[in-house]
């Protein structure tokens, strides 16, 4: 006869297993992984956002720096761009810089398995992003391509004016924050932006 309390012991093991696997993922911010499109995509869509931002020729950067001077020499090197669209936005730069942080670690050339690219790991219309369908079509066709969100202006201000809309529907940075990250963790993805926001002021 099979002990019921072996099976509540496995279970109780299995479960802190698969916790101490998700923590470890989810607290990895970033991941870059070479760009296929033959890749299957294992994420929710993002709704698109229609309006593309101005082109870097018609850009210039601000020549102070509003973020905190906690955040490290890879997020800090990209300052002028981040106050620019916080200012064009009306955002604070702190929060923009502590999603750099999560999102890429302040890596320009960050490419997530999911498609993400860029410093604000934005999903494009192309790669990877193209396998996610939504009821109309593909679920990114509007965003602007690999290409473009690589240029770490260009990506920074298209993030931006994201994160502005969501705030705008959602009214709260909490849930706009939520609606911004990954679709499968809830508010840890906000919680975690948040804890750096507020950590590193």
């Amino acid at each position: 006869m099979v002990h019921p309390g072996k099976f509540l012991i496995m279970a109780l093991l299995a479960g802190i297993t698969f916790l101490i696997l998700f923590a470890t993922h989810v607290a990895m911010p970033f991941s870059i992984v070479s760009a296929s499109s033959a890749t299957e995509a294992k994420s929710a869509p993002i709704q698109a956002i229609t309006e593309k931002p101005v082109s870097q020729s018609d850009r210039t950067e601000s020549t102070t720096c509003g973020i905190s001077n906690s955040y490290p020499q890879e997020v800090h090197v990209w300052c002028g761009l981040i106050q620019f669209s916080a200012e064009k936005y009306q955002l604070d730069a702190n929060l923009l810089a502590a999603v750099i942080l999560q999102e890429s670690g302040g890596q320009a050339d960050a490419y997530s398995s999911s498609g993400a690219v860029g410093l604000m790991q934005v999903m494009p219309r192309d790669g990877i992003a193209t396998n996610f369908q939504c009821v109309n079509g593909p679920c990114f066709s509007n965003r602007p391509s690999m290409n473009e969100l690589f240029d770490p202006a260009f990506n920074i201000e298209f993030g931006s004016k994201m994160l502005t809309n969501l705030f705008n529907r959602h009214g709260n940075w909490r849930d706009a924050l939520k609606a911004y990250g990954p679709m499968d963790v809830g508010y840890q993805y906000a919680d975690l932006v948040m804890s750096i926001y507020q950590n590193y002021q």
